[in-house]
């Protein structure tokens, strides 16, 4: 490994590093038991909606509605359990439904008509903002105290100590079973693979980060419900991503879409599919993020397609498309997240917040180009 590659490697861990040291210095509850869980369960719910954009932007395609998506799918959950007494299930389930088949609508759109995604969703922006406070009827719609509680437990409910450590033993298990897979399968094909030690230490690695999280959320409370989503979300879009002819569909079309409809890639298929998917991916933050904040306000989701698409860039896929993985997209959304949560804790002004964001976004593909140039 080269200096630039060694650089590029280890840039975001030590960001990271410094932004927790920085936050651990002026607020020490920052590493309170407490505050790690409360910022898990944004991290799950940031997490959960990058990985939706992260099989969006792979296709060299972009999604800004999702912001708005968050807060229309949210809101009519809300309205459905607090003002027509639905269960939050069937409430939920509609709301699912909907989310799909508005995603389905903008994908058809956007590969029938050929038009650039770029309007296409920043039009669903606008709609889905107009139809959230119309669901809303403009105010505040409270899910605290909503029928069963099950729509405001989203955020609130945890595992209690021993399923946690079972899950974390299973999930362990799971990401050992999928890297001895991925390393059979590149070898298989004569493709260079990590030497058994190499292999066997980063499983160790991650084993390690899985139960040392568990270990640090039930020193609160347990591991939140909201982590258990990112889990599931997250393993499907690897499987998808790196185990499916779909996942290596959407590479090559963000790699050269003229190229893979040559090979017999059925390219709009796969771009409709990857907006379904985007759509789960939005319902399913915003009953995440409705929850999270106890009400269904005008304000629910605004600028998340930005956070997404930022742990997006920062975990190193390419806006161009054809490059990227789950793992980079997780860990950019923890240092964005880790950052918002700092500056939560130290009471950063929202408009610091905002330019905190966006410097950490521009520095994070200036040096993705730098870097990333012969």
């Amino acid at each position: 490994m080269n200096r630039k590659q060694l650089l590029k490697t280890l840039a975001m861990p030590i960001a990271l590093a410094a932004i927790c040291v920085y936050f651990a210095l002026k607020q020490p509850a920052f590493l309170s038991p407490r505050n790690f869980t409360q910022l898990l369960v944004q991290f799950s719910i940031i997490g959960t909606l990058a990985l939706g954009m992260f099989m969006i932007l792979l296709t060299g395609q972009i999604d800004l509605s999702v912001g708005s998506g968050v807060g229309l799918i949210g809101g009519i959950t809300a309205v459905l359990v607090t003002e027509h007494a639905w269960s939050a299930p069937a409430a939920m389930l509609v709301a699912f439904a909907a989310a799909l088949l508005l995603w389905s609508l903008m994908g058809t759109l956007i590969v029938k008509e050929r038009i650039p995604s770029f309007i296409i969703t920043l039009g669903g922006l606008l709609i889905f903002r107009g139809l959230f406070w119309f669901v809303i009827h403009s105010v505040t719609i409270q899910v605290k105290g909503a029928q069963e509680n099950l729509y405001s437990q989203i955020t609130t409910y945890y595992l209690p100590v021993n399923a946690g450590l079972v899950l974390a033993l299973i999930l362990a298990v799971a990401v050992g079973f999928l890297q001895w897979r991925a390393r059979a399968a590149r070898a298989t094909h004569g493709l260079p693979v990590p030497t058994t030690a190499r292999a066997f230490g980063r499983f160790v690695v991650t084993a390690g980060g899985i139960f040392l999280v568990t270990v640090l959320c039930n020193n609160f409370n347990g591991l939140p419900v909201t982590l258990l989503i990112l889990t599931a979300t997250a393993l499907t879009v690897y499987v998808l991503t790196q185990h499916t002819p779909f996942g290596r569909y959407l590479y090559a079309i963000g790699g050269n879409e003229e190229a893979a409809s040559l090979s017999g890639i059925n390219v709009d298929r796969v771009l409709i599919g990857a907006y379904l998917l985007m759509g789960a991916a939005t319902a399913l933050t915003g009953f995440m993020q409705t929850s999270f904040q106890g009400s269904s306000g005008a304000s629910v989701g605004e600028l998340m397609e930005l956070d997404a698409i930022a742990a997006c860039v920062i975990g190193g896929t390419a806006l161009k498309g054809g490059r990227g993985t789950v793992w980079g997209v997780l860990f950019g959304t923890l240092i964005m997240t880790t950052l918002l949560n700092g500056m939560g804790l130290d009471g950063v002004l929202p408009e610091k917040k905002l330019i905190a964001r966006g410097v950490v976004l521009v520095l994070a593909v200036w040096l993705d180009v730098r870097l990333g140039r012969d």
